[in-house]
């Protein structure tokens, strides 16, 4: 598979007058092509979600149900991690378009296919299936942003990038129900109706993406922009072996892996919440089928502002350090999710805000960690660090949201499950103070060491 990936060539430099224009060029257009293709992936990761109330009415149980949703998870953890080792090595035009298209060709599957949704068998093979697929985005996205923007710039870039996945989760829920207007409410166009719009971006992806500034024959971002990192030289532009990538940066990193913990018990808070949003507003509060559907799109979208505020918080109040945003906006989640737990059924201005709120706040903590991953790792294993996070999210804490949560739900009412992800919130809190006073202590032995040197 590598070898269909495989990175463009350097080419010889562009004349100096040409440097500046082309960069600024390629870079907004980079930008726009890493931005709509993360949104296009979500378009296809959890319609399964907006399903489930259909599913039930079927026969299935939330167990059932929640073991096959916990598919996605584990490809995509598995995917996120494995696929990120070859997206470091990989051009990411063809990687991220390829993964969107085969993504959305399962989607097709669910909608035109009836044995496709005939068994829990079935569904896990499938959803398992589009879970590595979608394992392609975030690392071929990462690469992109390491490659073609430089580490003072990145903060801010990756709180709007990060965005994207809030703009395409979200739209779900409208397209939703565009589809059953158009298509005389047949559930299934929570499939194929997002599925072709997918396939447009896979499109568009192709169309704006470019691999390293070298292969458009420009210099690196480094001495394009004159910010290089501690230790830089010419080494870091060369690729990195599997091994060496494993073994030498992403393993004995101590920060990395305490990171990657915290983010299992995040993820856990965020596919809990939102995965089982549609069902649990049905039983217990009562909504129809298009207020589930509009709480769906507004949990994604307040994650927009709020992912922009973390990240602002994060540079302007904490100087760069990451953890502290992290266990600031924990703690409101932690009270977010209470109010929607405890909220009597009735009220449903109140389960919409705090459901908003939860939205708002989860996905700083998000971004923050996938940020500090690229931040603890050299450029060239950027993608592999990235999908150690996203190895723990995804087969710790979103496996746990889909199969766990679920049969809690089943044998402990809705009750249990609210006890579990409120349990989770407060073990993600301390393992983010536990990175805090790492990160603490690193900052620290630098600034030693740079006032020694001097």
């Amino acid at each position: 598979m590598y070898s269909i990936f495989k990175p463009k060539a350097h080419i010889s430099r562009l004349p100096g007058d040409k440097i500046d224009p082309t960069y600024k060029h390629l870079r907004i257009q980079l930008f726009f092509g890493i931005f709509f293709g993360y949104a296009g992936y979500y378009l296809v990761r959890k319609n399964f979600s907006l399903a489930m109330p259909f599913l039930i009415d079927q026969g299935f149980s939330r167990g059932e149900l929640g073991v096959a949703l916990s598919a996605v998870s584990i490809a995509y953890g598995l995917s996120k991690f494995l696929m990120g080792s070859v997206s470091d090595r990989s051009n990411p035009r063809y990687f991220l378009s390829f993964g969107l298209m085969m993504s959305a060709a399962v989607m097709f599957c669910f909608g035109f296919i009836p044995w496709a949704t005939s068994s829990v068998t079935m569904m896990f093979i499938l959803l398992f299936l589009n879970g590595w697929f979608q394992g392609m985005g975030w690392p071929a996205c990462g690469r992109t942003m390491v490659h073609w923007w430089s580490r003072k710039e990145r903060g801010g870039l990756v709180s709007v990038w990060n965005v994207a996945h809030n703009v395409g989760g979200g739209l779900i829920g409208p397209i939703f129900l565009l589809g059953l207007w158009l298509f005389n409410d047949d559930w299934h166009t929570a499939f194929y109706v997002p599925a072709f719009f997918a396939v447009m971006v896979a499109i568009f992806i192709w169309a704006t993406l470019r691999d390293t500034p070298q292969s458009c024959g420009l210099p690196p971002i480094e001495e394009y922009k004159d910010d290089y990192p501690d230790n830089y030289s010419a080494e870091n532009e060369k690729e990195i072996s599997a091994k060496d990538i494993f073994f030498k940066y992403i393993f004995n990193n101590k920060l990395l892996w305490s990171i990657a913990i915290a983010n299992a018990f995040v993820y856990l808070i965020r596919y809990g919440v939102l995965d089982w949003a549609p069902t649990y507003l049905s039983e217990a509060k009562q909504f129809s089928v298009d207020k589930s559907s509009w709480a769906y799109f507004l949990y994604e979208w307040a994650g927009i502002p709020g992912t922009l505020l973390c990240g602002w918080i994060s540079d302007k109040w904490f100087k760069g350090r990451r953890a502290p945003a992290g266990i600031l906006f924990m703690l409101l989640v932690t009270v977010a999710v209470m109010v929607y737990w405890f909220n009597p059924a009735g009220n449903p201005a109140i389960d919409m805000a705090a459901l908003i709120s939860i939205g708002f706040l989860i996905y700083g903590p998000v971004m923050l960690i996938g940020l500090y991953a690229l931040e603890l790792a050299p450029k060239k294993a950027a993608g592999t660090a990235a999908g150690l996070t996203g190895l723990f999210g995804y087969l710790g804490g979103a496996v746990a949201a889909n199969a766990i949560l679920g049969y809690t739900v089943d044998n402990f009412g809705w009750d249990g499950g609210f006890t579990l992800l409120t349990s989770a919130c407060i073990i993600a809190i301390l393992c983010l103070l536990y990175a805090y006073f790492g990160e603490k202590k690193y900052h620290e032995n630098k600034l030693s060491n740079a006032e020694t040197i001097a």
